[in-house]
């Protein structure tokens, strides 16, 4: 008789030589979370896959993407030169790669929101930084799906290309790299969407099941319960007639529609009423939000939301998640085109004041406060909203009534203001 399970194997030493017990599973199924039920013959449930493109199809997943990536790309980015009269902006080539074209076909903005897109998405964004004898002469996007990250020698090599381009290496000091998440191992990454999948795919099949739902009208699946007919042919002309019954009910919209005397039609499934939909979708949203770390009233999720928590998320945005990859993009940028030595004082720098131009009030008011406490001089606070230079604008002031403590404000020969109670009046003269 032939044993109906695979025969043990034994123990065999690995290519490192090690010692591995053998096992009686098929070796072509692992026995894991997501296969064990594959290994017993059983198919998982029918969830769609999950691919960038599918996942961008959940709102709140684009909506994550657009604005982040926009975000990011709106932020001023300039050149500057550490001087002994503090920071200077600079101008020239530099400059306008960083801030005006990074290379002949892309402006600032274009290039870096496709770049953060791909962070966002895939869980990397890559850019190769093509060098003159007169130094940095552009950035060039780089697609992550084409690009292989080694380690050869010791140091990490960019191989960019497939069956259409022509591969090429590249060495790490001439890429800009800004990973989602790094492995243990440092070259590979984890994505968003893809450790996100599992919640991504429920949301959507919330997508699917709600169109396929309202696409019916409205009705779910029903089940006819009574006699059975007879014979196969009986059967499905009963299911017709109920067919016909319902479209005919649906088209003329009448709410009640014949059965057949001794019938009763129920409905097969969980109304999503009962089973939460519009909640469940909601708790979508807000797993989407977590995956991106963004708050969730940036997804245009208001639920709770009130003037001071809404205000707060904004200064969470900026302190916890746009500076931070800001700071990350900003060090790939000064390490990659001025060494780990530095370009002789020169950086690149975000200037995130940037977010505040939607908001007239608040930057006037901070622009002001700079300009009064001697922070900005009157042309530097005009340069900030591309205004141009005024006259005698390039000095420093303060407030006349900020003087060192202990000190005296009067002077000899200076009028005693109106307010001065130790002056005799009139009656105490007479």
């Amino acid at each position: 008789m032939k044993w109906p399970f695979p025969r043990k194997k034994r123990a065999e030493p690995t290519q490192s030589g090690e010692i591995r017990a053998g096992t009686i599973e098929n070796q072509n199924i692992p026995v894991s979370a997501e296969n064990f039920l594959a290994y017993f013959g059983i198919q998982s449930a029918n969830l769609p896959a999950v691919t960038i493109d599918s996942a961008l199809a959940v709102p709140a997943v684009w909506a994550a993407v657009a604005f982040l990536s926009r975000t990011l790309a709106a932020l001023p980015l300039h050149a500057y030169k550490q001087t002994k009269d503090g920071p200077k902006q600079l101008t020239g080539r530099l400059e306008a790669i960083v801030h005006d074209a990074p290379n002949p076909e892309q402006g600032s903005f274009k290039f870096r929101q496709w770049f953060w897109q791909q962070v966002f998405t895939g869980g990397r964004g890559l850019a190769w930084i093509e060098r003159t004898p007169g130094g940095v002469d552009s950035l060039w996007p780089m697609d992550p799906i084409k690009t292989t990250i080694q380690r050869v020698g010791g140091k990490v090599r960019y191989q960019y290309g497939d069956a259409t381009h022509p591969v090429k290496q590249y060495p790490a000091e001439d890429v800009i790299d800004v990973p989602f998440m790094l492995w243990h191992d440092g070259l590979r990454h984890y994505g968003p969407i893809t450790m996100a999948s599992k919640a991504i795919q429920l949301a959507l099949a919330m997508n699917d099941y709600g169109s396929n739902f309202f696409a019916g009208g409205g009705v779910p699946p029903l089940a006819l319960q009574g006699p059975l007919p007879a014979g196969k042919d009986a059967m499905a002309r009963a299911q017709a007639d109920i067919k016909r019954s319902v479209d005919a009910a649906k088209n003329a919209n009448e709410a009640v529609f014949p059965i057949p005397p001794g019938y009763e039609l129920k409905p097969v499934g969980i109304d999503p009423a009962k089973g939460q939909m519009i909640e469940a979708r909601r708790f979508q949203v807000e797993e989407i939000a977590r995956i991106y770390q963004l708050p969730k009233v940036f997804l245009q999720d208001l639920i709770g939301a009130t003037f001071s928590n809404t205000e707060q998320q904004n200064l969470m945005l900026v302190q916890h998640l746009v500076g931070q990859w800001a700071e990350a993009f900003e060090d790939e940028l000064n390490l990659k085109l001025f060494g780990r030595a530095g370009g002789g004082g020169k950086y690149i720098e975000h200037n995130l004041d940037g977010i505040l131009r939607g908001d007239f009030l608040t930057r006037m008011n901070g622009l002001g406060q700079a300009v009064q406490n001697g922070l900005l001089t009157p042309n530097e606070g005009r340069a900030l909203d591309n205004r141009p230079a005024m006259e005698n604008g390039d000095k420093l002031y303060i407030q006349g009534a900020t003087v060192p403590l202990g000190s005296n404000v009067a002077k000899p020969g200076r009028t005693p203001p109106a307010n001065d109670n130790n002056k005799p009046n009139e009656a105490q003269a007479a």
